[in-house]
């Protein structure tokens, strides 16, 4: 069966430099675990394919629940820098909580 990660978890995300930072936190120790088998960084550099030109990183964090993702070269230099409508990352987010899993 397929959900979006939307309905197990919610999500911040916003800039470090040129780099977007993404945490998705999970509801529940279940969504937890469906997060952690999921989330990989291959499939969070493969879902910002288009915009992420760097490397991605992946932080757990068990006591919140939640993952963090760095994605360097993201955001075209940063806020102060950048063209881009979204170059603080503010979205991200909502764009990684859309993706579809397998569960």
């Amino acid at each position: 069966m397929k959900i979006r990660l939307l309905e197990i978890a919610h999500g911040r995300s916003g800039d470090k430099g040129d780099a977007a930072n993404i945490g998705i936190i999970a509801y529940d120790d279940k969504g937890y675990e469906i997060i952690k088998k999921n989330l990989s960084v291959s499939r969070v550099k493969k879902h910002f394919n288009e915009i992420c030109f760097g490397e991605v990183e992946r932080y757990e964090l068990p006591n919140l629940r939640a993952l963090n993702f760095l994605l360097h070269n993201t955001l075209g230099g940063g806020g102060t820098v950048s063209l881009k409508h979204d170059a603080q990352g503010k979205t991200l987010a909502a764009a990684l909580l859309r993706m579809e899993i397998e569960i």
